[in-house]
């Protein structure tokens, strides 16, 4: 049984929660739902959710949450969570969300259709979140992407069983488990056919693809995409430091289209902590992986991840952290508060560090981040950098034209990830033009172009 509406998908929290709410569209889509930006006029409602952190979690219950007067009005209204708060939650989600009608786990969504049907003929409260060993293989469906995207996540792997003590993923996505490298490359080739110039692979350790499965390694999977017609961009993430290998950095720097970055998690700079959270490293090898690569790929760009005010983190820890970046000088970092996940082994661990002590701490070594962002970011003044042109930017840049008018722009960016601005010229979405750098900001840079970069 098909049937036709609109269906509205709110999608929180990571990358790879944005390549599933494709995944979720293209199967609405095969049941007849159109796809809205209007909530308004939607028969079926999709809040994928992620319990990374407790703000994303509280954020997917609050999003649904104020669709309780709207079903009263709308009794057809099929409201769904699906992702990692479903998983986690299972049927206890039906008591913060008594409207609820669908709890989707992440291993559920080959199920997703068949449930549809099951709601339209009368069933309530319906929970999947039945584990599975297997991967939802569909190749993309192209008319589900937004216009114009140049860029787009592909999942190459999924679960994850390191079991960092902070972290639920390996409770609510499951045990590692590898997608055939001929899919993905079969993936890939189909969006490069519909002009997608740019691909993210996606997973919680790239870096392991394929072991479990006896397959081919990550470096050479990079290798077969590096050879598919119509890309121009390889990225990925993310990178588990104690797996990162030389031939992942020699293939980083041989391959064309690998880009000349990397983000890899650190989390924390003490070994004391480092033990605690069970990363399978030290701070001393992992300065010594960056320094490794540093030589291979001199002009490299380094991102990480970095958790503070982590359970009986101490005043020495934390500066222990702040050595690191001194010593590393990271092109950008992502850094959160410590937040306590109920099915993680961190939450129950003791001397837990006060609220306004990890807020002091982050804000610290935010300032101390600045310093080294915006250092790298003037360093690229003056050079002619390729950037790959995104589209429409939605910042104006302060100053006038000849014409006395505010200066509009596009935006871009560099291999390096970095995001540039300039003003709109003759260019198309997707194209890759050099651009020249005038100035640099916190956070972007700001240049003219000088000619094509293909």
């Amino acid at each position: 049984m098909k049937y036709s509406g609109f269906a509205y998908i709110n999608t929180i929290g990571c990358q790879m929660n944005v390549y599933d709410s494709e995944k979720l569209a293209s199967i609405l889509k095969s049941y007849g739902f159109e796809k809205t930006n209007d909530m308004d006029t939607a028969d079926i409602v999709v809040c994928n959710t992620c319990s990374i952190r407790h703000k994303a979690e509280e954020k997917a219950f609050s999003f649904l949450g104020r669709f309780a007067k709207i079903k009263k009005k709308k009794p057809h209204l099929i409201t769904v969570m699906a992702g990692c708060v479903a998983q986690q939650e299972g049927k206890k989600a039906f008591e913060r969300i008594p409207h609820l009608d669908l709890v989707l786990g992440t291993q559920a969504f080959s199920r997703f259709g068949q449930h549809i049907d099951s709601i339209k003929s009368g069933q309530q409260r319906i929970v999947d979140t039945k584990d599975s060993q297997m991967i939802y293989e569909t190749m993309p469906d192209t008319a589900c992407f937004d216009e114009n995207k140049v860029s787009r996540f592909v999942t190459i792997m999924q679960g994850c069983e390191n079991f960092c003590t902070y972290c639920v993923v390996p409770y609510v996505r499951g045990q590692e488990r590898s997608r055939l490298p001929q899919s993905i490359v079969e993936e890939i080739t189909v969006l490069a056919n519909s002009g997608v110039k740019e691909v993210t692979l996606l997973g919680q350790n790239v870096n392991s693809y394929g072991q479990k499965e006896g397959q081919i390694s990550f470096p050479q999977l990079l290798t077969k995409i590096n050879e598919i017609n119509g890309i121009h961009r390889i990225r990925f993430a993310t990178s588990h430091p104690k797996d990162l290998s030389s031939d992942l950095m020699y293939a980083i720097r041989d391959l064309d289209k690998v880009c000349n970055h990397l983000h890899l998690p650190v989390q924390s700079g003490s070994n004391h902590i480092l033990k605690k959270m069970n990363r399978g490293y030290t701070r001393e090898l992992y300065i010594k992986q960056i320094l490794e690569l540093k030589k291979q790929c001199p002009d490299i760009a380094l991102s990480t991840d970095i958790i503070v005010g982590f359970p009986s983190e101490t005043k020495e820890d934390f500066n222990d952290t702040v050595d690191l970046l001194q010593k590393i000088e990271f092109d950008s970092i992502f850094a959160f508060a410590y937040s306590d996940r109920s099915s993680a082994p961190a939450a129950k661990f003791p001397n837990q560090i006060d609220e306004k002590e990890k807020s002091d701490r982050l804000n610290k070594l935010l300032k101390q981040q600045e310093h080294y962002t915006e250092k790298k970011n003037k360093d690229q003044v003056g050079k002619i950098l390729k950037v790959l042109v995104e589209g429409k930017s939605a910042k104006k840049r302060n100053g006038f034209d000849q014409y006395n008018k505010t200066i509009e722009q596009m935006v871009g960016r560099t291999e390096s990830n970095k995001i540039v601005h300039f003003p709109i010229e003759h260019v198309n979405i997707g194209e890759i033009i050099k651009i020249q750098i005038e100035s640099a900001y916190s956070h972007s840079l700001w240049g003219h172009p000088v000619g094509t970069g293909a």
